[in-house]
């Protein structure tokens, strides 16, 4: 059900609850108002002006902060993202627990915080799956069933799903890319920094083969961390897998199944419901046909031990307790968080997931006012503005370049606060008694929503994130830009605030996003979405040499001990980080109307500007976390977003007075890009 697909740039790290059984919870609280920080949007005293900017201005601006700040036994961070997020979950709680359970929120939710029924029914509908498991006959029926996890609980060796064309963008087509794996990246399973997370995952397969009665837990066990294990070292390393021009394999599936035979790809499309078979993006392609050779020589025994597993770990958290605990015991280890969330806040996450555009749609009624859209659709207008603008100036860029550039930038299209259309979820049926079945059913639903896609015209309307979401995206191949109402509040976002801090913070977000279409693979990317060169040869040298000084920057920063960022992985990010400031200030400076900023607090605006900036990366982190973020996320961890790009930034400099410190350039050691 849980496949590893392309996705856009995003200027957040997702935040995600682990599902688990709790007591009752306390009534649920009254319609949460926004909040504010500070008189004009800056915490003053949340930083600690006793260390020098130049050393560390995450320390600056929040050293005080992250004193006194504890971590919450049930978060793996802490910090202004977690904190807009919890808002927000407080708020959609509100929404969820007034809904009657006629309706397909209120009766999801209810199924799901119902927990004296899911003990009753315990593991009756898992074994059920299990038996269905245990008699596939052979391997073509096995790759069925693989087919059939798309929509469904279980694993397969590839995620597919629907993206728009790489060559033309207009169209959709379908994405295959590699999987198999439990863990959250090869590396779990290749690299001595997991070895206590590779070990507690063994131990997981082993218990939950015990607890739904499978012949030699184990065995079977080694079996299934043997097999995963075999398909790591064969997988692409993250790196590689965002590399828009490695990825870039197209192919029919009649030529997939003579570059890759060792499965059997039209019973696995078939059991997809994918009739399509004229053209698939087959992304890590050597990896698809080293595993699928692997696959074909699997023992089945070992094929159903590892499907039997997946099936129950995803299906633990609509289980009875014991299920959830059990699964718990091991998935904190990733992150290194000792409690499980509040069951209304896992259900209200499963609400976002099975229904989100459905509650999105009253949660913008309830929470965004048009004078807030309006305000973003404003700002957004500045920064496209500014970034033009330094297009336009920009020094080593050919004119040809430019003008490409500058047709795609006013060709992006951006979406704030919630789609022009709304989905439509009439055809999905919610049980309040039926948990297991919802979940199928949503999984389905989701499933066939995508289908519905598959050889069409791109629908631009269509969202990859739900109104309430606290993140924004890039979609690269529509060439458009998304900000959901529930990133655009304070400290992000306040329409009272400075607007030298509204700049600082939702400026640098909005600037990020815009400057993806321009980022490392970003750049690849033409005006209609589709892949194609548009730059001079010269041009594109000068870029990658400036993006490899760039990321040797981040190469050199050291997280946690024994673990640096992996500045190719991060690159599109850290461009996008660095641009993204650059665009805020320019636009903040342009809206000023040529008169002097305010003097507020003693602090100029440039300092106010910056001192939001940081502010909005404000987070304490638990090293587990850090590591699996390091391991395979595309952003580098938040002290480095806050610190990175604005050591190459001449304004910060010039604002605080820098001349020397542990993260000071000089100035024709600063990247130079956009």
């Amino acid at each position: 059900m849980h496949k590893r697909l392309l996705v856009a740039g995003a200027v957040l790290m997702g935040l995600s609850s682990v599902a688990a059984c709790q007591k009752a919870e306390p009534p649920a609280p009254t319609l949460p108002q926004a909040r504010h920080v500070g008189a004009w949007g800056v915490d003053l005293a949340g930083m600690d002006t006793s260390v020098a900017p130049g050393d560390d201005f995450d320390r600056y601006v929040n050293g005080k902060w992250a004193d006194k700040t504890e971590i919450p036994a049930d978060q793996a961070s802490a910090g202004v993202g977690r904190d807009v997020f919890n808002l927000t979950q407080e708020q959609v709680r509100a929404l969820i627990e007034s809904a009657p359970p006629t309706t397909q929120i209120g009766a999801m939710y209810q199924s799901f915080v119902n927990e004296a029924a899911l003990e009753t029914i315990d593991d009756a509908p898992l074994l059920a799956e299990l038996k269905t498991v245990a008699a596939i006959p052979d391997r073509d029926a096995f790759t069925a069933f693989m087919g059939r996890t798309n929509g469904r609980f279980g694993s397969s060796i590839v995620g597919v799903g629907v993206i728009p064309d790489l060559a033309d963008s207009s169209t959709n087509v379908l994405y295959i890319a590699q999987a198999g794996l439990g863990l959250p990246d090869r590396d779990y399973y290749l690299s001595d920094k997991f070895a206590a997370q590779l070990k507690a995952y063994r131990e997981y397969v082993e218990r939950t083969f015990t607890m739904v009665g499978y012949p030699e837990p184990a065995k079977s066990a080694d079996a299934v961390l043997a097999f995963e294990t075999a398909i790591a070292k064969i997988s692409w390393p993250a790196v590689d897998s965002r590399n828009i021009d490695k990825i870039n394999n197209p192919m029919s599936v009649a030529q997939l199944q003579a570059y890759a035979p060792g499965a059997n790809w039209d019973a696995y499309l078939t059991a997809s419901s994918i009739a399509f078979r004229n053209r698939a993006i087959v992304a890590e392609n050597t990896a698809i046909k080293a595993i699928a050779a692997f696959y074909a020589k699997a023992p089945m025994d070992t094929l159903k031990a590892w499907e039997a597993f997946h099936v129950a770990d995803q299906a633990s958290p609509y289980l009875s307790k014991r299920f959830v605990d059990n699964r718990f015991a091991f998935t904190k280890t990733l992150s290194g968080v000792s409690a499980l969330p509040a069951r209304w806040k896992r259900g209200a996450s499963l609400i976002d997931s099975t229904l989100g555009e459905l509650l999105g749609r009253t949660y913008v009624e309830t929470y965004f006012p048009a004078s807030s859209k309006a305000m973003m659709v404003d700002l957004v207008g500045n920064l496209k503005t500014a970034m033009a603008a330094r297009i336009e100036h920009n020094t080593w860029m050919a004119a040809a370049t430019k003008t490409a550039a500058l047709d795609k930038l006013a060709k992006m299209d951006v979406s704030v606060g919630y789609p022009d259309k709304w989905r439509d979820y009439s055809a999905l049926k919610v049980d309040a008694g039926d948990l297991y079945g919802n979940i199928e059913r949503s999984g389905e639903f989701e499933w066939n929503y995508q289908l519905s896609d598959l050889g069409k015209p791109v629908d631009h309307s269509k969202w990859g994130m739900t109104p309430q979401t606290v993140n924004a995206y890039n979609g690269a191949l529509e060439n458009k830009i998304v900000f959901p109402a529930g990133i655009l509040q304070a400290p992000f976002f306040d329409p009272k605030a400075d607007p030298a801090v509204n700049y600082g913070a939702a400026g640098a977000i909005i600037g990020h996003e815009i400057s993806h279409g321009f980022d490392d693979q970003g750049r690849k990317i033409d005006a209609t979405g589709s892949v194609r060169d548009w730059w001079t040869k010269a041009d594109g040298q000068r870029f990658d040499a400036q993006a490899k000084g760039f990321g040797a920057q981040y190469d050199a920063y050291e997280p946690v001990p024994g673990m640096h960022i992996n500045g190719q992985l991060t690159m599109g990010e850290n461009i996008a980080d660095l641009a993204g400031v650059l665009v805020a200030l320019d636009a903040y400076h342009t809206s000023l109307g040529g008169k002097p900023a305010p003097v507020i607090d003693g602090l100029s605006g440039d300092e106010r500007f910056f001192l939001a900036f940081g502010q909005a990366w404000r987070s304490k982190q638990r090293e587990d976390s850090i590591k699996s973020q390091l391991a395979s996320d595309p952003h580098s961890p938040a002290k480095f977003r806050a610190i990175g790009p604005l050591r190459n930034v001449d304004a910060w400099y010039d604002t605080f007075k820098i001349t020397s410190g542990k993260y000071f350039l000089t100035p024709d050691a600063r990247t130079r890009i956009w």
